[in-house]
This record gives structure tokens, C-alpha cells and sequence, in this order.
């Protein structure tokens, strides 16, 4: 009998056996569909991450991700001593010794289960990194098919049996694949953290502002206490369960002889630290910019291909952007929008006091504004979906007050928690000036600042690209350069400050107005551009035809090419008043014109990338701007002589840059004094739109400022001009630029920042020399091209 025992056991414990394996083949190999499918080797040696794709700045500073899972890999060198000790104590402390599945723990957890005394889990470091690559349990996985979709998957208490399996089987495969130190180095890259942060490098940076490689001893024990249950342990939502289980592992550090007794006595009673900040697409610096290149690089993506065909994924296959934007002139853009945008609020508040600022042509309030505007918005369209024609209840809805954050200059990183109603939330929202600042290198084409708007938070549309607004004198340069080209005439060409009438096709007579009295005295062309005279413009495009200047606009000065790449329906209208700058236009278009005159007559096309990497280091492309000759180098420097005339000519529209006390009384911006600076400031019919575009040797930089729409803005010159709305941003910007000594444009102070003369050019302009210039009278229809030069000079001037 007892033989008889013997034998049954033995003969079941075979059969145990070999059912057993059969079974582990069986789910290897998932017979019959039963079990779902396993990855593949190459799967295996080759586990996918949705790994976010890092836009860095010039200056090498991450600006900013773009991310399904906030995940950044790290090699094993770059991880804390201090964080892989936490790690193995709390998690995996025979790590070194199993070969993917530890018999010890699982012995220990069995007892566990069977005295109702579990002291913790089995699974090893392998087999929770097989866990969250391939993902077990069901949900999206990282392979080619599911692993949850048997026959048998579904059943109750089966399913858990048959996942633990396969973790098993991968936890073994992988140790067969992999090192241990690569090992460790995976699970940490891969686990989720909360707070929308995946992988060590984003958890070590959201919750302490640190690098894995930093991580103290604390610092390492919530991390790793944390992978337990990422919510729960949360040190920002729910510290005291963090500071327990921080302890807990720290504990654990202790038991191991990996914290001595001393410390484990001191760091318990430490309370959480932490420097917690989110990251988002919302936060950091250049977010406009990381917003709109965001649209170019979905395209790149979808014409580029991975070595498998695949177009490439910008969230989810760690593409490496590097940008031309310069991290230091990028905060330098920032602050100086800040400090601008600010003032210039509060001087428009009480500008309209208790009045709302949306009038028409008229100055007089538009009825039903803010109705007609409450339906363009997604919560209107929301409310029509529910309640349809019952008009009744989407007014109650829209006029119920409800807790709201908003933005306000004066609070406390601009937000004010508050109780709004959404139709006095829209017309607190409609009383804001928006701006939008771009600088450029004119010769590499490098954006070196981009600031979209006030805060990206609450207003997400860009006015540097996306705007589109009517450019007032800022265009007039493009009209100068084709009367400079096509009449020869320059900059002592003198003309009369007196109306100029044009006959239009229909009969009409177009007259254009200065935006103060007409002098009728006579002046040269650089003072009528620096003075910004409407009728030296006016009698221009009389003598050339807006034709000539429609195409010099487009084809010259890339504002074709740039509509065309980016698929821009628009295109620059040819009548009379577009002298004055009423086609609409983009900053970024004119930024891009500007080019032309600092760089020696070559337009160079505005350019945000130099080169994508993959996640590897592989350069997958590299950019280089197009250029258009557009001008010779002589009539581009009289061009750039033509524009310093607004800040050194008396009664230039941008002679504050000049003086040390300027329109609000604060100290003036002298880098003028150290380097030559040309300009034009532009401001639009019934003061709309604010522009000024500045120019030094290397640099172009522009701004406007403006109401949301063109039916929000000041009511008089005194405050509604470029050079009071937007240029004082641009000095505050350009001083700091040339003040700091981290960057190279200081050393361009003195002759070293004057513009490029070419060789045939004089040294300097002398009017005095050219006093037998002939004086057109600009009402003179019929008059041919002027004999600007008398013949025996013009050796001299080329």
C-alpha cells in the first residue's frame, strides 16, 4: 500500500511536470488561439516605447516635447546610485541573482497565501518590465497583435493565470536578451510616474527639477515607492501616503545594509520636498512657437519614412528637433512682451474706463457685439447640440455664473481664480491687446524669438504666423525700394509734402491723407519716409503703378513663396491704397521682407530648423532657407540709409529709440547711440493695429500690437500709433539683446554694428551735393522719370 502511494505520487508529480511544460508551450505557442498571441523575437530584442519626440533650442536647452507619454530614455550610467538601491530594495533585491523568474520570492509569496500573512508580491524586475512593454492584461500593447485576445483570456481568475504565464515566459526571454544593467535601465524608461510623466528622466524632472544622475537618497525613495501605485503615492496629491511609503523603502534600504541605521533614523523623519511642476504644452518658454512648428513637422512626418515604410510619429518615435531659437533671446523676447503688454493694458483700461472698447468706423459702440461673437465659440456650438432651437436655455446656460480661472496681468503668474458667467467671461476676455514679436537673422534666416501672444494658456492663437493684418507704413519700404530701382531716385530726391491725387478706374479721385496736416514744404525722400509722410507713398505708386509694387511685394520680397509653402490663399491686392499698407499681411511675411535690406538685397526665407535626428542620433534631414536676389547691394543699403532716418531724422516716427526720455517718461533705449538701427513703424485706419519693424546689422525684429479684432483699439493717435503700441517692446527687447554679453551682438556695438556698405557707395549721403536735384511737382501726372542725379555726380554716389 504504502508502495502503491509511493508510486501515485511520483507518477503525478511526472504528470504534474509534463503538464506543466506542456502548458508553457502551450501558451509560448498559443494553441488554438486559446491564450492570445506572444511578440516575436524581434519584438522581443526590439520592445516599442512611445517615446516623445524633443525640440531643442540653438543654445542646447530642451524647449520643449511632443508626447502621447511623456517618456525621454536615459542610459544605466546616467541613473543614481541612490535610486538603483531604492529600486532593487522595494522591488527586486535578489535582482542580481534570478534569471527572470525568483523561485525564493514566489516560495515566499505561496506561504504567504496559504498562512493569510502575505508580506509581498513575487514579480521580479523582469517580469514587471515584460508586464509594461507588452502589456499582459489587455489594453493598447506595444507588439504587432494583442496578448489578450484567447479564447480563454476572458474567463475569471484564468485570465490573471494565463498572463502571470506569459510574464514569466518574457521575464525569461527578456534576461536571455538583455543585461542587467540594461534590464533595470528599461523598466525605469518605461514605467509610468503620474503626473503625466513616463520614464525616470520625467518623473526626476516634474516632481524635483533634477536629472535621475542627481537624485538623492529621499529623492530616490519616492520614486521608487511611487511604482507601486503611481496615484496613491503621488508626494504632490497625497503627501502623507508618499511620506509613508518613502519610509517603507528607506526601510527596506536599511534591512539590505544599503542605508545605515544613522541615516534611516534621520531621513524618516524628513518631511516631502519637492519642486513639483507639471509639464505641458502650455508651460516652458517659446509655447506660440512649439505650437505652430508642431504643424510643419506633422507634415515632415507624413513625407518621411522609417526604415519598415511607416511615416514617422512626432508623439511617439523620439524625433530630435534642434531649432534656431536662442533660449537667452528667447526669455529676453518674453520678458520684454511682458513688461510692455502690461503697461499698455493698463494704459488701455483707462483709455476706455467703463466703456466697451468694440466701436465702429464711427467710434460708436457695434449693437449685439458680443452676441454675434458668443456663437463662434466652441461652447455655443456645445450648447446648440443639446438644447437646439430652445434659445431660452442656451441664454440661461451662457448667463449662469460658474467657477473659472482667467488671465490677469495682475496676478500671481496671471491667473485669478474666479465666477464668471461665459458671456462676461467672452467680453472681459474681448477687452485685451494681443501682440506678436519675431526675431530673425537676415542671413541665415534663423528665427532666433518667436512670442505668439500674451499668455498660450488662455489665448492660443499665434500673431506671428497665423495673424493676418493690415501692415500700415511698415509696408511702405517695399514701395520706397521700387521708386529707389525702378526711377533711381534716393534718399535727397526731394518731393512736396502736398496731396496727391489719383484718378481710379471708375471715375473717382483717391486722395490719401497724411495722419496729421499736410506742410506743403519741400522734403527729401529718406525725411518723408522717416516722417512716414502719406504723400510721398501716394505720389510713388501714381508714378509706378500698383502693379510694380504688387510684384515687388510677392515676388521680390517672398511673400509668394511663403504663402505658396505654407497654403496661404491669399495674395496682395493691387490698388492705389496698398502704398499705404491696406493688404493684409502676416509678421512673419514681414519680418522675412525686411531681410532684404540688412542683407545686402538677398531676401532669405525664415527658417525654425536646422536638422531632425531620430531617436538614435541619425540625421534624417537638414534645412537650408531659400534666398531670392531681390535687390543690388547699393539700393539695399540705400534702403537700409532710407529706414535709419526714423530715429535720426528730426521728427522721425521712431526718434525715441533716440532719446533718453521717451512717450512714458522711463529712460531711453541708447543702444542706438552705439549702433546704427533703421525702422519703420506702422499704424493702421482707426488705430487698430500697432507695427514697428526694427533692423540692426544682424538682426530683424517685429511687433505688432492690436485687439483680438480690428473693432478693439484706442481712439486716438496720441496712444493708437506703432510707435507708442509696439515699439517700445521692440526697444525693450533689442537693449536687452545687445546688453547681453552671453550672446555676440554686444560686440557689434560701435563701427563694428554699422551696415555693410558696398565698395561703390560714398562714404556717407551729402544732400548738399545733389541741391540741383530736380523738384517733380507730384500732381504732374505726365512727368517722366526725374533726373534725380546730375550727370556729372553720379560717378561720385556708384
Amino acid at each position: 500500500m504504502y508502495l502503491k502511494l509511493i508510486k501515485t505520487t511520483w507518477i503525478l508529480i511526472v504528470l504534474g511536470i509534463i503538464s506543466l511544460v506542456l502548458y508553457v508551450i502551450s501558451v509560448n505557442d498559443n494553441w488554438g488561439n486559446l491564450y492570445g498571441g506572444m511578440p516575436d523575437l524581434k519584438e522581443l530584442e526590439n520592445p516599442k516605447n512611445q517615446l516623445a519626440s524633443i525640440l531643442y533650442t540653438s543654445d542646447g536647452e530642451i524647449m520643449g516635447k511632443y508626447y502621447l507619454e511623456n517618456r525621454d530614455p536615459v542610459q544605466f550610467e546616467q541613473l543614481s546610485p541612490n535610486l538603483v538601491n531604492a529600486l532593487k530594495a522595494v522591488e527586486d533585491i535578489r535582482f542580481e541573482k534570478h534569471s527572470g523568474i525568483d523561485l525564493r520570492s514566489l516560495s515566499r509569496v505561496a506561504y504567504g497565501i496559504l498562512t493569510f500573512d502575505l508580506q509581498g508580491g513575487g514579480s521580479t524586475l523582469s517580469q514587471q518590465l515584460a508586464k509594461l512593454l507588452f502589456n499582459t492584461r489587455g489594453g493598447l500593447v506595444n507588439t504587432s497583435e494583442r496578448l489578450d485576445n484567447g479564447k480563454l483570456n476572458d474567463i475569471p481568475l484564468l485570465g490573471t493565470v494565463i498572463a502571470k504565464t506569459k510574464e514569466w515566459i518574457l521575464a525569461i526571454r527578456l534576461e536571455r536578451a538583455y543585461t542587467k544593467e540594461e534590464i533595470m535601465t528599461m523598466y525605469l524608461n518605461t514605467a509610468p510616474f503620474g503626473a503625466n510623466s513616463f520614464g525616470i528622466k520625467s518623473a526626476s524632472k516634474v516632481f524635483f527639477n533634477t536629472t535621475p544622475d542627481s537624485l538623492d537618497v529621499l529623492q530616490s525613495a519616492i520614486l521608487s515607492g511611487m511604482l507601486k501605485a503611481p496615484t496613491w503615492y503621488n508626494p504632490y496629491r497625497n503627501p502623507d501616503n508618499a511620506k509613508r511609503r518613502r519610509n517603507t523603502v528607506l526601510s527596506q534600504m536599511n534591512k539590505y545594509s544599503l542605508l545605515t541605521d544613522a541615516a534611516f533614523d534621520t531621513l524618516k523623519e524628513k518631511p516631502i520636498a519637492l519642486e513639483y511642476k507639471v509639464e505641458s504644452h502650455n508651460t516652458g518658454i517659446a509655447t506660440y512657437f512649439r505650437n505652430e512648428i508642431a504643424k510643419d513637422l506633422k507634415k515632415w512626418c507624413a513625407t518621411n519614412f522609417k526604415s519598415n515604410g511607416e511615416p514617422y510619429n512626432l508623439y511617439t518615435d523620439g524625433l530630435k528637433i534642434y531649432t534656431t531659437i536662442d533660449a537667452r533671446m528667447q526669455k529676453h523676447a518674453e520678458k520684454a512682451m511682458v513688461e510692455h503688454m502690461r503697461d499698455q493694458q493698463e494704459k488701455f483700461n483707462k483709455h476706455w474706463k467703463d466703456r466697451d472698447p468694440w466701436v465702429d468706423e464711427d467710434f460708436k459702440p457695434i449693437k449685439g457685439f458680443l452676441k454675434s461673437r458668443i456663437k463662434r465659440t466652441e461652447r455655443y456650438r456645445t450648447l446648440k447640440l443639446q438644447y437646439g432651437d430652445q434659445t431660452d436655455s442656451i441664454e440661461r446656460v451662457l448667463n449662469t455664473p460658474m467657477p473659472m480661472q482667467v488671465f490677469n496681468w495682475e496676478m500671481p503668474d496671471f491667473i485669478q481664480d474666479t465666477v464668471m458667467s461665459p458671456m462676461d467671461s467672452l467680453a472681459y476676455y474681448k477687452h485685451f491687446l494681443h501682440t506678436g514679436m519675431m526675431s530673425m537673422d537676415p542671413i541665415t534666416g534663423h528665427v532666433k524669438a518667436w512670442v505668439g501672444g500674451i499668455d498660450h494658456r488662455f489665448f492660443q492663437f499665434d500673431n506671428v504666423k497665423q495673424g493676418y493684418r493690415q501692415p500700415g507704413s511698415t509696408f511702405k519700404p517695399i514701395t520706397y525700394s521700387a521708386a529707389i530701382v525702378e526711377k533711381k531716385m534716393h534718399p535727397c530726391y526731394k518731393l512736396q509734402d502736398s496731396p496727391v491725387s489719383i484718378e481710379l478706374e471708375d471715375g473717382t479721385i483717391y486722395t490719401p491723407k497724411n495722419s496729421g496736416q499736410y506742410s506743403n514744404m519741400d522734403m527729401t525722400l529718406r525725411q518723408a519716409m522717416a516722417m512716414s509722410k502719406n504723400t510721398a507713398a501716394a505720389y510713388i505708386i501714381k508714378l509706378l503703378g500698383p502693379k510694380i509694387i504688387k510684384n515687388y511685394a510677392e515676388e521680390k520680397f517672398g511673400i509668394s513663396y511663403l504663402r505658396d509653402k505654407y497654403g496661404i490663399s491669399r495674395e496682395i491686392e493691387e490698388v492705389y491704397s496698398l502704398c499705404l499698407g491696406t493688404s493684409e499681411v502676416s509678421l512673419f511675411e514681414m519680418v522675412a521682407a525686411y531681410s532684404v535690406f540688412a542683407n545686402q538685397g538677398v531676401w532669405t526665407e525664415p527658417v525654425f530648423i536646422t536638422h531632425i535626428e531620430d531617436k538614435d542620433g541619425k540625421v534624417l534631414e537638414t534645412f537650408v532657407p531659400k534666398t531670392i536676389e531681390a535687390l543690388n547691394k547699393e539700393d539695399a543699403y540705400i534702403m537700409s540709409y532710407m529706414l535709419r532716418g526714423s530715429n535720426e531724422e528730426a521728427n522721425g516716427t521712431s526718434i525715441g529709440l533716440r532719446l533718453r526720455q521717451i512717450y512714458d517718461d522711463r529712460q531711453g533705449y541708447d543702444f542706438t547711440r552705439e549702433t546704427q538701427v533703421g525702422g519703420k513703424t506702422g499704424t493702421t485706419s482707426n488705430y487698430s493695429d500697432g507695427w514697428f519693424i526694427g533692423m540692426t546689422k544682424s538682426l530683424i525684429t517685429g511687433v505688432w500690437v492690436g485687439g483680438e479684432e480690428n473693432v478693439v483699439h484706442f481712439r486716438s493717435l496720441e496712444y493708437g500709433q506703432g510707435g507708442r503700441m509696439a515699439m517700445p517692446e521692440y526697444a525693450k527687447y533689442t537693449e536687452s539683446i545687445y546688453a547681453d554679453k552671453s550672446l555676440n551682438y554686444y560686440r557689434e556695438l560701435g563701427e563694428r554694428g554699422d551696415f555693410i556698405k558696398p565698395d561703390k557707395m560714398l562714404p556717407e549721403f551729402d544732400c548738399w551735393k545733389y541741391n540741383q536735384a530736380i523738384l517733380i511737382d507730384p500732381s504732374d501726372s505726365t512727368a517722366n522719370q526725374p533726373n534725380i542725379l546730375p550727370t556729372t555726380a553720379e560717378d561720385d554716389f556708384f
